[in-house]
């Protein structure tokens, strides 16, 4: 009768009765242990990876909480992305003392969400991880358009010299985001984290699409 009254359905693929099934949970932990360099059209000039494709369960689940307000899969995104960041860490392509720097995403859009999903996902992904701490260090200024539907060449003119550094990181960092499409946001970060003398070890995306 509750189910009737509140229906409960997977955010991966729509399974009844439930928020998170454990197919999509392995699915995703499973993916995440092994984050694969991907090669976006532009360039950021670090490495990108990436936890998985932009499709099935792990492309619902985003889309879910950016756009449908499921908070509740904040908490399955994250150990997604820790797995991710524990396995960078093994191989020595990332190192302690960290800092995550949440791509930047435009402040009416946070608003609209409640809040920053990437930066929701990424300080629970870190919490309690000793010498891993998480910043919104990144902003965007000026006016920006929606990125859905833009061309890469599109996408790299609407946020040229757009995105700032906000306060100052300290340390080794990785830019996290949820999706690398084109490359536009990563290669605009870090040109200007790397600009603020800030070192940029990494970009990693709980997917690519």
């Amino acid at each position: 009768m509750l189910d009737l009254m509140l229906p409960l359905e997977c955010g991966g693929c729509g399974a009844p009765s439930t928020r998170w099934c454990p197919a999509c949970a392995t699915e995703l932990r499973t993916r995440a242990a092994h984050p694969q360099v991907v090669a976006p059209r532009l360039d950021p000039g670090v490495p990108v990876l990436a936890l998985g494709r932009y499709a099935g369960a792990r492309r619902n689940a985003i889309i879910a909480v950016k756009e449908h307000g499921r908070a509740d899969l904040v908490a399955p995104l994250a150990q997604t992305l820790r797995i991710g960041l524990d396995q960078l860490l093994t191989w020595g392509l990332i190192e302690t003392p960290l800092t995550i720097v949440a791509a930047p995403t435009r402040a009416w859009s946070a608003r609209r969400r409640g809040g920053d999903p990437v930066a929701r996902v990424a300080s629970a992904a870190a919490a309690d991880r000793a010498g891993v701490t998480v910043t919104r260090a990144l902003r965007l200024t000026g006016f920006a358009r929606d990125s859905v539907g833009l061309s890469s060449s599109q996408r790299q003119r609407n946020l040229e010299g757009r995105v700032r550094v906000a306060r100052p990181v300290a340390g080794a960092v990785i830019l996290v985001d949820d999706v690398v499409t084109t490359g536009a946001t990563a290669r605009e970060s870090v040109r200007a984290l790397r600009g603020a003398g800030i070192a940029v070890q990494a970009v990693l995306a709980l997917a690519s699409a």
